[in-house]
């Protein structure tokens, strides 16, 4: 059973008087100091209560991932350790509430979900959000995968205000080595796959805008699993 932060405070408040209790029973049981009544019962009590005492202090391990909010729907990403850069980017801009003004406003079905600052035709050119390419064999473009938007830059920098989600199932492997990948969604591509697929104009930028808040969040060990068993 997992304990909440106010149901583990509560509990290693009462825990102390729950183990004195026990330890009094436990006494109870010696007839007199030369003759000991061993009940089974009371020690295993005891030892039980214990037990959970030291669970309860034992800390467990959280982590962060990025969180999404939309008119959708929530969605949770991953952000890789293979892409210190990007991620560091990431965590950044979501702490600072850079997009919590912009959308997806780039939705095409069977590609991406686009969102963040919009595509212009000048292009990228404010250094602030420019990051060097981290390309890694490992880290290709499938289904529910998170990259870096850019512009047609020969050298394709990324522009760390803008990011994708990789929506088609089958995934757009002639984007990998071009654009990098830094994230998973791990939980909510039903909400993606919802975006993709709302009215949307010539430009593919949705009639109703669908709004970001973005942030981070920490979700412990146990949970994380849950949703992404692979993330170590």
């Amino acid at each position: 059973m997992m304990l909440y932060k106010k149901e583990r405070k509560a509990f290693i408040i009462w825990m102390p008087f729950f183990i004195f209790i026990n330890l009094i029973l436990y006494l109870n049981n010696f007839s007199s100091p030369m003759h000991i009544k061993f009940n089974f019962g009371s020690v295993a009590s005891l030892v039980f209560v214990v037990s959970l005492f030291l669970t309860s202090c034992t800390k467990i391990a959280t982590h962060n991932v990025g969180q999404i909010i939309t008119p959708k729907g929530e969605i949770l990403i991953w952000l890789y350790n293979e892409t210190p850069n990007h991620k560091e980017s990431f965590i950044e801009l979501a702490n600072n509430g850079y997009w919590d003004s912009l959308t997806f406003n780039r939705v095409i079905p069977n590609f991406v979900a686009q969102g963040g600052c919009p595509d212009t035709p000048e292009g990228f050119n404010d250094p602030e959000y420019l990051l060097d390419p981290e390309f890694n064999d490992k880290l290709r473009h499938n289904y529910g995968e998170v990259g870096a938007g850019r512009d047609g830059n020969p050298d394709m920098i990324s522009a760390r205000c803008q990011f994708y989600v990789v929506q088609n199932k089958e995934g757009i492997h002639r984007l990998d080595d071009k654009f990098t990948i830094f994230g998973k969604v791990i939980k909510g591509m039903d909400v993606i796959d919802s975006i993709v697929n709302v009215e949307r104009d010539s430009t593919n930028t949705p009639l109703t805008p669908i709004t970001l808040d973005v942030n981070m969040i920490s979700i412990n060990e146990t949970d994380l699993i849950e949703l992404y068993p692979d993330f170590n």
